[in-house]
This record gives structure tokens, sequence and C-alpha cells, in this order.
């Protein structure tokens, strides 16, 4: 509507103007070379505009006639630029759908047509790589490192290439330059970070995570930060322990639920008498992740507290989250240092059904410093031996007795406090072991997936029937069942009260061995 408008504008003038000028009629004379030419004006005027496009037209062939070679020329380039951005295309597709011959085809065919273009180079590089050709390959990547286009493209592509063919040196140079050239590329920056990582050269490794701080989310920046801050910490507690204190307080306040730097920030600050900040410090800890490293060094929090101090303190801490296993074993262990043998049976009491190692061995202590009945002792043991196990450090099927900050693949941060079989699900025991039927009156041999649970005792005149076995909820174990050396077995009933002990106990010299089975 408004060009209609615009143009209908145009039309006016153009037509105002005509008329203006036929109202005001007047004579043009040119006199020239003896030759004298008078016309009216409308008539000069037609005659100026038609010389002025007979030029324009003749300029414009005349021109056309100068240019045609480079015409020319520039139509076979476009025209072979354009057979060579088809045979490009037609490679990386067929590199894509796994079609060796025509990629390889496609790439000579490209090379040919278009042997300076970038996505030649790397249609080139892709179909070498594709026919294991890794010397093509490399030599493509080099020519792309070369330029400054595709710098980037080339640096990668020859870093993979190293790490293909196991040469860590080359790797490295490799990934440094791709770091100085672009200091956010993600991948260069995380293969800096692995190798400092790997050397134990946490300072550098900082310097790595700062430079690719662009290039990651917050939360997962902060929480490497922390990593790579306690461990820089453990490296220096026995060197510069000012430097280590400053390290593991900002890694707490970067990841508040990192147990390793919330542990060593609560010893560091205890060492300075700085116990209000280092209760803080560990209580925030525990009520996110409770952990015995946490419950260990908030015990340990004032030096020279006695034993029963400890376990008000270990009391106090476990109320914060209670229900916790953590903190009952805490517990039970400050009242088994402070001979407090009620308060550790309570602690322990709702997870005697069905207990871990940890809740097993803890009550063979507590039977060995309260009553030092060896039967009872081997009775808890040989539960031990058959109960489900307790978190660990686990990082790539490596359990460890220590948190590290890299696991054995040199990934940061992969060591988990957790079970080392939670992420198998198994919804059986691992061995199945079938259990030959036993004549009558012997007792049935039980099914593995009840041998966790504790066994009916016969029943006695004068007491209630005991409650129908099929109504036990069954207790699956996580482990093959193992038989302690002077174990009687699983079927021996040792599972339920305790015994007395025979009249003739084992020689104390072969318990001994047994008791460094547990140590």
């Amino acid at each position: 509507m408004i060009r209609l408008i615009l143009f209908l504008l145009s039309v006016a003038v153009i037509a105002a103007g005509f008329v203006w000028v036929a109202d005001r009629p007047g004579d043009v004379a040119i006199t020239w070379m003896g030759y004298r030419i008078e016309t009216s004006l409308m008539v000069a005027a037609l005659a100026a505009a038609a010389l002025i496009l007979f030029g324009i037209l003749l300029w414009s062939i005349l021109r056309g006639i100068l240019r045609s070679p480079e015409q020319v020329s520039l139509f076979f380039r476009h025209r072979r630029a354009m057979k060579g951005y088809l045979a490009i295309t037609r490679g990386l597709i067929a590199v894509g759908a796994g079609d060796l011959a025509l990629a390889r085809k496609s790439a000579h065919e490209a090379a040919r047509l278009s042997a300076g273009d970038p996505l030649t180079l790397l249609l080139n590089a892709q179909s070498a790589q594709m026919a294991g050709d890794r010397a093509a390959a490399e030599r493509a990547f080099r020519a792309m490192a070369e330029r400054d286009d595709t710098k980037l493209l080339g640096l990668r592509g020859l870093y993979i290439e190293a790490q293909r063919r196991d040469d860590s040196r080359s790797a490295r140079q490799v990934a440094e330059l791709a770091a100085k050239a672009e200091p956010t590329l993600a991948w260069a920056g995380q293969a800096m970070l692995d190798y400092h990582c790997a050397a134990a050269d946490w300072a550098g490794a900082l310097a790595a995570l700062d430079h690719m701080k662009g290039a990651l989310e917050k939360p997962d920046y902060r929480r490497k930060r922390a990593v790579l801050l306690t461990a820089r910490a453990l490296a220096l507690q026995d060197i510069d322990r000012d430097a280590a204190r400053v390290a593991v307080l900002e890694a707490v306040k970067l990841a508040p639920d990192l147990v390793p730097a919330a542990a060593l920030a609560g010893r560091r600050l205890a060492e300075s008498s700085e116990h209000r900040k280092a209760r803080k410090i560990l209580e925030a800890a525990w009520t996110i992740n409770p952990h015995p490293d946490i419950a260990e060094a908030y015990a340990n929090l004032r030096f020279g507290d006695s034993a029963r101090e400890r376990l008000a303190r270990m009391q106090k801490l476990a109320a914060k989250l209670p229900g916790q296993l953590e903190g009952a074993i805490a517990v039970a262990r400050a009242a088994l240092d402070a001979r407090e043998f009620a308060a550790a049976r309570t602690a322990l009491s709702p997870y005697l059904s069905a207990p871990t190692r940890r809740v097993a061995t803890a009550m063979a202590e507590i039977e060995e410093a309260e009553h030092g009945d060896e039967g009872r002792v081997r009775q808890w043991m040989g539960r031990a031996m058959r109960a489900s196990g307790d978190p660990v450090w686990t990082a790539d099927g490596v359990v460890s007795d220590r948190w590290m900050p890299v696991s054995p693949n040199g990934r940061l941060d992969g060591f988990q406090w957790k079970l080392p079989l939670a992420e198998i699900g198994v919804s059986r025991p691992v061995i199945e072991v079938e259990l030959p039927p036993v004549a009558e009156p012997e007792p049935k041999a039980q099914p593995a997936s009840e041998l966790a649970a504790p066994p009916v005792r016969p029943e006695r005149p004068g007491r209630k029937p005991a409650k129908s076995a099929a109504k036990a909820k069954p207790v699956e174990p996580v482990i093959p069942l193992v038989h302690a050396p002077d174990d009687p077995g699983p079927d021996s009933g040792l599972d339920g009260e305790p015994v007395p002990e025979p009249s003739t106990p084992p020689p104390r010299d072969a318990w001994q061995r047994f008791m460094q089975l547990f140590r």
C-alpha cells in the first residue's frame, strides 16, 4: 500500500513538472561551427535525455566486451567450486553413514576441485581415520593446525590421534598449544586439568581450572575447585599448615558437603583452639552427609577431654540427625571408649536384627570388653562375616580406605562414599548354593536369602510359640557367604541368643590369629 502511494506521488510530481514546462514555452538556440539549431525547450530536453541513454548503453556494451574474459573465468571457477562443494557434502554424508569407498572417492574429488577449502581437509582427515590410515589423518590435521581458521580443529585432531597411539607427551604438548590459543576451550582445559591432577600438581590444576571457568557450570566449577583445594591442603598439611588451613577453609565454603574438607578443616581449627568455628563446620557437614570421618573429627574437637565428655559430644551430634546408622555407630564407639556398655548397646539396638559388618564387629568388641566371653565374640564375628557390607570410598571399581582426590582412571572427584555393589542392583544372592535335603528330625537348611536373619529358637515348655518364619521379612545378602575358620556355620543356631561357652575353649593363639582377620 505504501509503495503504491509513493508510486502515484512520483507520477504526479513528474506530470506536474511537464505541465509546468508546457505552460512556460521557450526556445533553445545552438550555434556551432557555422550551424545554428533552434528548437523548443521540451524537444531539447528530450534530445538530451535520449543522448544520455544512448551513451550509457554504448558504455555498457563496451565494458561487457572488455570484461568478458574475466566473466568467463569466474563462471568456470564458480562451477568448479560448486562441484567441490557437492563432493564435500557427499563425502561427509558417506563418513557419517560408514561408506568408506564413497568417502575416499569424494575426498579425492574434493581435493582435486577445492584443495584449499577447510572442509576438504576435514573430509580427508575423517576418511583417513575411517580407513585406519593414521599417518594421512595426522598430515591433514597438521595442515589444518597451520591455518588460522582451522587451527583449533587441527589441534583437536592431533590430540585425539596422540591419545590413540598412547603418546601422552605429544598429547600434552598439543593440549598446551590449544589452551594457549584459546584459554576457554573446554577439551584443552580439561586435558590440562587431568595432566596436572595425575602429577599431583594441585597449583597447576587450580590454574587450569580457572582458565576453563567460563566453560563450566557454576556448581560444577565450585565443586571441582573445592576438591582441588582439599587435595592441596592435604599435600601441605605437613609442610605449611597455615597455607593448608586457608585452602581447606575456602574448600568448605565452596562445598560444605565435601566430607574430607570438613573433617580436615575441623582438625585444623581445633589445633588453633577455634572450637566454635570447627563445631559449626562439622555439624553443617554432618547434617548434609553423615560420615565416620566427621564423627571422628567432632569427637576429638577438644584435646584432653575425657572419654565421657567425648561420649556426650557424640550423643549431641547424633541427635542432630536421628535415625542414622553412622550416628549410632559413632555413639557406640564413644561409649565403648568410656566403658558405658549399656549406652553402646542402646545405640546399636535398632540395627541388631540385620546388622552390617561394622555393627556386628562393634557388638563383638562390646562383648569382649564387657564380659570377655569369647563365645559371644565369635558369634558376632561370625555374623560380621555374613552381614551386608558398609559404605566405603569407591571409584572405578576400586575400594580405598581413605578419600583421594583423583580416581585410579584419573577422574577428578571420582571417589564416592557408597556400597561397592550398590550400583549392580542384585535382587538375589551373588552365589546360589543348593543345600541337600536333610532328613527329620534335623532342621531344614535355610535358603540363602534368609541366612542373614537370626534363626528361630526351638519352643520350650511354658513359652508362647514363636511366630511363623514365613512372616519374617527375608534379608538378602549382597556378598557370598564365607565361613570363618572356627565358625560352625549358619545352621548352628548361633545367630540367635548367645549360648554358653563350651567347657573346653579353643586355644588362645588360634583365636588371636582369627581376630587378626578383622583388624
